[in-house]
């Protein structure tokens, strides 16, 4: 089998590297669906809260999801589709406007590539660059609000685009490590972008919604009106910080805190009785070689669900915040869609429908064919959303959306990974 009928998925996460290997598949209709035939998981190191640590011990976490992906599947993984966050990625509109050039003055593609070009040069920071340029609407002349101009006839044709950028030097650590596993990068994604193509559909975009992605140390987020993602942002806090809220507070350790966490958490406060109790000597065995001493055995689990959610009252105040700044809190007809491993809280949905006075709900991955159990967990939605990304499944890659491929010349299979691997 050749790698070329292969699509690959990469999402490196504070807490979990996971590798998704699929293939594309006809069905009698005509329609093509992404097949996931392979998915590796391994514990991150060298990486935490989108941002390289400590780069030997990243390329070993990459490499050994490599390694597991590429015995199940039985050849080797060249190319690849990588996610990337951190609160080093920006969001911005800008804006661009060009002349017409044609002579009977219609708007062709070459005009709407000028005017995006023209973004490009004037929205990006010092030591930034481009991850997404991502046109949202155009305005020809004194009309607005246009989607797709082409055709059309004007004079001066301005494009409002939404930027999206990475701090240069942090993406240049990320792309080196993924390089020097002999991987080569296809596209580089913003994390929370991909997740939408596996948990959103076409009609939720269009009428208006928020997917927000509560990752291990990041909660990432994406508004989408029209069809167009119009504001994306970063949150740095995840569900590893009320983890270790909960080692504090119960005086425990983070392995113990992390089960209490998954076993008792429960966000709807008022139907927990007082007289409930947390024995946290039913957890140690979560944590055998723990010397920590504790100087209570048992906590209410009330208190225990107090810590759980001032910490989720944090991650949501700043959502809102996010809401605001983008004009549409309470506003968006789809509502909330809530994914990504920290979104497993019970009653987290009704939490976030009085917070954001949206409606919400779970996002899990759909649309694909697969045997793999792992697909329909949340925590795999940025995965699988990478592997949509790089098909020709995806609303994003087949609409107007700019992307920038990291290209690296071709030299053959074996050789090449090695080359990568040789290189200091």
């Amino acid at each position: 089998m050749k790698q070329d009928r292969f699509i690959t998925g990469l999402d490196i996460g504070s807490g979990k590297t996971r590798l998704a290997v699929a293939q594309l598949e006809e069905k009698e209709n005509g329609q093509k669906k992404v097949n996931i035939i392979g998915l590796a998981e391994v514990h991150t190191e060298g990486f935490t809260k989108g941002n390289v640590t400590n780069v030997e011990d990243l390329v070993s976490t990459i490499s050994l999801a490599l390694e597991k992906a590429e015995m199940m599947v039985g050849v080797p993984l060249e190319n690849v589709c990588v996610g990337i966050a951190g609160n080093h990625i920006v969001s911005q509109i800008a804006k661009g406007v060009v002349a017409i050039s044609k002579a009977n003055n219609e708007i062709d593609e070459d005009d709407i590539d000028r005017a995006v070009e023209s973004v490009k040069s004037v929205a990006v920071p010092p030591n930034y660059e481009n991850l997404h340029v991502i046109p949202t609407t155009f305005n020809v002349d004194n009309q607005t609000g246009i989607k797709d101009p082409i055709g059309m006839t004007g004079v001066r044709l301005e494009a409002e685009v939404q930027v999206i950028n990475g701090l240069t030097t942090r993406i240049n650590n990320f792309k080196r490590s993924v390089d020097r596993t002999g991987l080569e990068i296809d596209s580089l994604v913003f994390s929370v972008l991909a997740t939408s193509e596996a948990v959103l559909n076409k009609k939720q975009k269009e009428l208006g919604v928020l997917v927000l992605d509560i990752g291990h140390t990041v909660t990432k987020g994406a508004i989408y009106e029209d069809g167009q993602v119009i504001h994306a942002f970063n949150i740095p806090i995840g569900s590893s910080h009320i983890t270790s809220d909960l080692a504090i507070g119960l005086r425990s350790s983070i392995e113990i805190a992390e089960e209490v966490k998954k076993k008792e958490g429960n966000l709807n406060l008022k139907a927990i009785r007082r007289s409930e109790q947390v024995k946290l000597s039913n957890y140690e065995k979560c944590d055998p070689d723990s010397q920590h001493e504790k100087t209570k055995s048992s906590f209410s689990r009330l208190y225990v669900n107090e810590i759980i959610e001032a910490r989720v009252d944090e991650i949501f105040s700043y959502v809102v915040k996010e809401l605001k700044k983008a004009g549409r809190f309470g506003k968006l007809p789809a509502g909330a869609v809530l994914t990504g491993g920290g979104s497993k809280l019970p009653y987290l949905v009704e939490y976030a429908k009085e917070k954001l006075h949206l409606p919400a709900s779970l996002g899990y991955p759909t649309g694909f064919l697969t045997s793999v159990d792992k697909i329909s967990d949340l925590g795999y939605a940025p995965v699988c959303g990478l592997v949509l990304w790089s098909s020709e499944d995806g609303d994003g890659p087949k609409g107007k959306l700019f992307k920038f491929k990291f290209k690296s010349p071709k030299i053959g299979g074996k050789l090449k990974k090695w080359v990568k691997m040789l290189t200091p």
